[in-house]
């Protein structure tokens, strides 16, 4: 998921963002026209409107905001809305911030053309940081415009859709500023839970989880290199061999993934492309952001049993802590 709200500096930037914004407003086609006109495509028809479906789900069961979000569509005709950039100090797995007037400070900033996102790229990697360009099928706005399902996303099976309709819902109804794990973890949480009962209500069975422990084990994997090169970088040595270091770490994490996956996953190799194209520190942050806390927000669901309207009102009195005092929150809801 990404955001892309108009600011951070540049005229340039304003300007390719409400032009981006703008054109998804104007291409942007009610879902209950589409499904109704002849003309749609079938599969097409049949997949917006069991979106169409979660939508109304997410505001009467899972209390998400009711309003006109992902009750439109918009063909893009490419492959991605927005590419996000991120950018690392070359010594550092800390984000380069990219700071808005309404998100907060956050890891990445989001372009509408991969040209400009590659340009930006350009500008950050010759003052010396590792930079990394990655496309998004989906973003959202945090409800300052009527964000529409995107053809991009119809890339998802129908599962990873409707999650990501309750995900970005969730970030409309709670968002504190400059908190990305938070915010992260919170939407997912709502998307995990809001999911599992979506397919409860249609008589489904439970998702196979298959997919999400491997990619639970890979963050790790991808976590503990993260935690090395940090270890690294503090460790006092001089640029050369600060340099030789983080391209040793790089290697051994390799090692580690192919010797992890013959053993956990033989006939699988999702993850085998991004990890043979080259890996810097900025490739590395967006991992974990999503499901760093989502344990203590489990244990705030029971607690309000099971019961959205008080979760949420737990959450929110957890929003309005301090950063340090939420964290701490948190870190208690998941100790022992």
């Amino acid at each position: 998921m990404g955001l892309v709200l108009c600011a951070c500096g540049s005229l340039r930037y304003y300007a390719q963002a409400a032009r981006g914004q703008g054109e998804l407003i104007v291409h942007r086609r009610a879902l209950n026209e589409l499904v109704r006109d002849p003309a749609t495509d079938p599969k097409l028809a049949a997949r917006l409107q069991l979106a169409q479906q979660a939508r109304q789900f997410a505001s009467q069961r899972l209390a998400l905001p009711d309003n006109r979000s992902y009750t439109g569509y918009v063909e893009l005709h490419r492959r991605y809305v927005v590419w996000n950039v991120f950018a690392a100090p070359r010594y550092s797995v800390k984000a380069v911030p990219q700071c808005f007037p309404i998100a907060g400070c956050v890891a990445y900033r989001g372009w509408f053309s991969e040209v400009d996102a590659k340009t930006d790229a350009a500008r950050l990697q010759a003052r010396g940081d590792d930079v990394w360009v990655g496309g998004v099928p989906a973003y959202s706005t945090l409800g300052w415009f009527a964000d529409p399902i995107l053809s991009s996303m119809l890339r998802w099976d129908d599962d990873e859709l409707d999650g990501t309709i309750f995900h970005e819902l969730a970030h409309q109804l709670i968002y504190v500023k400059g908190d990305t794990a938070f915010n992260e973890s919170f939407a997912t949480f709502v998307q995990t839970e809001g999911l599992r009962e979506w397919r409860q209500s249609r008589g489904l069975p439970p998702q196979d989880d298959r997919m999400q422990t491997m990619e639970a084990g890979f963050t790790r994997l991808v976590l503990d290199l993260r935690e090395r090169l940090k270890t690294l970088y503090a460790s006092g040595v001089d640029e050369p061999a600060m340099a030789a270091g983080k391209q040793r770490e790089i290697e051994a994490f390799r090692t580690r993934y192919s010797q992890w996956r013959e053993r956990c996953w033989p006939q699988d190799h999702r993850y085998d492309s991004w990890v043979a194209q080259p890996i810097n520190n900025a490739r590395l942050l967006p991992f974990g952001l999503y499901e760093q806390w989502t344990p203590a927000f489990a244990v705030l669901f029971q607690r309000a049993e099971r019961q959205w309207p008080a979760f949420y009102a737990s959450v929110r009195e957890l929003a309005r802590k301090p950063e340090a005092q939420r964290e701490k929150s948190l870190q208690a809801l998941v100790d022992p």
